[in-house]
């Protein structure tokens, strides 16, 4: 049986978009952890792991999340979002216990993946219920409040491993321990929610009704597939910096271990002001352009940052970077529900983040390959050049209008 379907629309601040908010921000904690110990990991008193290995494990749990990915889209479409975002933080709980007890770089390596499919279940469920709770003139400002919860996980990780290690000298597997409690509240605060929002709240019955119930050939549009290529390109060059940089930081700028993650969380933490204020930019001004804008000027932010020698001017161009790039977060997420219709939301939000899970298994062994080959600052430049790419892409090959 379906679950109780309730029609919003009169505010963006309800329980429903604050759970999701959180859950977001519980469901990010664990994507950039894995990047920020890959410097201790590779110690000989821990893994011992070589370059190579290390692009091989950052591969695997975006792998996992590929082959998973249109499934939990369609179970989110079937099945509802509540309960998709329920067992998504059931999942997170698990692998955070998995990993605070890992032995060896197997069960490692099994604990992030289920973390990374954790995410995969999250996404095309909360997404849907986010872009469904208003109307589509609000729908960027609900996006951008929801984007800021997870900017905000994705910086909390690193930096929790920099503070509670550094002050607190807690062990890398009781860090893991740590996080296991939030995804346990979280379970309880989706139980509190009642119902499922409606299909979209839009101003006209008629519109709304030629849109809900549509098949495959009505998602899979040229723009959409377009916009798809995109957000792969987009996302092989995140996942090159990502997976290496708090190893370029270590082993090259000679930055300690928690003042690397530091920085590398504090990227990301620049979203928690800039996913909203983008997304009440995007509310008043066209997606696309305001995409194309943002993204150029994090990706020259990006060049500066590795152009220079100096590791405060380092920092602050890379920071810049991380505030440019999430001041698009939620114009980028709401290009994607323009392109999908209604009834199909949850497979839609499950097909934009494909790409990235396939490009991210992909992208980590080819940085590694090139890293080993011309040296670690090498793949950040062919990162930048990856980014340029996309913007070419985003350009020429997507047509947005209104759904």
């Amino acid at each position: 049986m379906k679950p109780e379907r309730v029609r919003e629309g009169a505010t963006i601040f309800s329980y429903g978009l604050l759970v999701m908010t959180i859950t977001h921000t519980v469901t990010h904690v664990f994507q950039r952890m894995p990047s920020a110990l890959f410097p201790t990991l590779m110690r000989p008193d821990e893994f011992n792991l070589t370059l190579q290995q290390v692009g091989i494990i950052a591969a695997i749990p975006p792998l996992c999340s590929a082959l998973l990915s249109i499934p939990m889209g369609m179970f989110s479409d079937k099945y509802g979002s509540r309960r998709m975002v329920f067992i998504s933080m059931a999942v997170s709980a698990l692998g955070s216990l998995i990993a605070s007890q890992a032995p060896n770089p197997i069960v490692f390596i099994l604990a992030i993946s289920l973390l990374s499919v954790n995410t995969t279940i999250y996404h095309p469920a909360a997404y849907s219920f986010t872009t469904k709770l208003v109307g589509s003139k609000d729908r960027p400002r609900a996006l951008g409040i929801h984007g800021a919860g997870g900017t905000l996980g994705m910086s909390i990780g690193p930096i929790s491993l920099s503070f509670l290690r550094g002050l607190l000298a807690f062990q890398w597997r009781q860090v893991y321990l740590f996080w296991l409690i939030p995804p346990l509240l979280g379970t309880l605060a989706v139980l509190r929610i009642k119902a499922e929002p409606g299909d979209d709240y839009q101003e006209e019955q008629a519109q709304e009704d030629s849109v809900k119930n549509v098949g495959p050939s009505k998602l899979l549009t040229m723009s959409l597939l377009m916009f798809l290529v995109f957000v792969g390109i987009r996302t092989s060059g995140r996942t090159m910096i990502g997976s290496f940089l708090p190893i370029y930081m270590v082993n090259v700028k000679g930055l300690s271990d928690s003042l690397s993650n530091l920085i590398f969380g504090s990227n990301t933490l620049m979203g928690l002001v800039a996913a909203p204020l983008g997304g009440a930019i995007a509310s008043r001004y066209d997606e696309k352009r305001l995409l194309l804008a943002v993204l150029s000027l994090s990706y020259i932010s990006l060049a500066l940052a590795f152009i220079t020698p100096n590791t405060t001017i380092f920092a602050a161009f890379y920071l810049l970077s991380g505030f440019f790039n999430f001041l698009g977060m939620a114009a980028t997420s709401s290009i994607v529900a323009r392109l999908s219709p209604t009834g199909q939301r949850g497979l839609g939000y499950a097909l934009f983040f494909l790409p990235g899970s396939i490009m991210g298994a992909v992208a980590p062994v080819v940085a590694a390959y090139i890293g080993g080959t011309f040296g670690l600052a090498s793949i950040f430049y062919a990162s930048v050049t990856v980014y340029l790419i996309g913007v070419v892409v985003l350009l020429f090959g997507v047509k947005i209008r209104d759904s």
